[in-house]
């Protein structure tokens, strides 16, 4: 059995995922559902009960969630310089999970067309799409990476959303946020995760 399982679809969160295994460099099996179908059956409700992936099997560990498998998968294989030493893990930490929290909440507020009046902004973990895309440039507008000087797991997972969000109008494509993309979207893993998951769509 291979140790390390890649549960997917290439239209789904997946692709994060994927270019996350493409990083890390270590041999995986994909394993790729159907909507509606095999995403539903006993086996893999057996792995994801709520019966959407992204999903990983790691030897006898399962992990859901994409930020959590970015996580994981960055301390499972601690070669790939994909978190930083655990002591200077705070901004890792807190962009990895503005990007799960904050960030996916405007991003599906938007997609939703959900308007929320300004005395509700408090209630809201995002509060406003101002407050949050003040708060990315802020961060971003060096031209570096979020927790440092190199690439992490929270800049993939980051920068994923950030561009799935643009494309698809969800968010302003403002200069700052795409130049970051962009600096990622170079990276040789990106571009061979794309590759596979486009050829799985065709």
């Amino acid at each position: 059995m291979t140790e390390l399982v890649f549960y997917t679809h290439p239209m789904s969160r997946g692709r994060i995922v994927r270019w996350m295994l493409e990083e890390v460099g270590t041999p995986y099996e994909t394993v790729v559902l159907e909507y509606g179908a095999s995403m539903k059956a006993p086996d893999y409700l057996a792995i994801n009960p709520m019966g959407k992936v992204p999903a990983i099997r790691h030897g006898g560990q399962v992990v859901a969630e994409t930020a959590a498998i970015c996580a994981y998968l960055a301390d499972a294989f601690p070669a790939a310089g994909l978190a930083p030493p655990p002591a200077a893990r705070a901004a890792y930490y807190r962009w990895l999970f503005f990007a799960a929290g904050p960030l996916e909440q405007l991003v599906t507020f938007n997609g939703c067309g959900i308007a929320v009046p300004a005395e509700r902004e408090r209630a809201l973990g995002f509060g406003s799409e101002a407050a949050v895309l003040g708060t990315l440039e802020g961060a971003l507008v060096h031209g570096g990476y979020v927790a440092g000087e190199g690439f992490t797991a929270a800049d993939l997972y980051l920068g994923a959303q950030l561009w799935w969000a643009m494309h698809f109008g969800m968010l302003p494509r403002r200069p700052v946020l795409e130049r970051y993309w962009q600096r990622l979207a170079d990276r040789p893993a990106y571009r061979r995760a794309t590759e596979l998951d486009d050829a799985l769509t065709a």
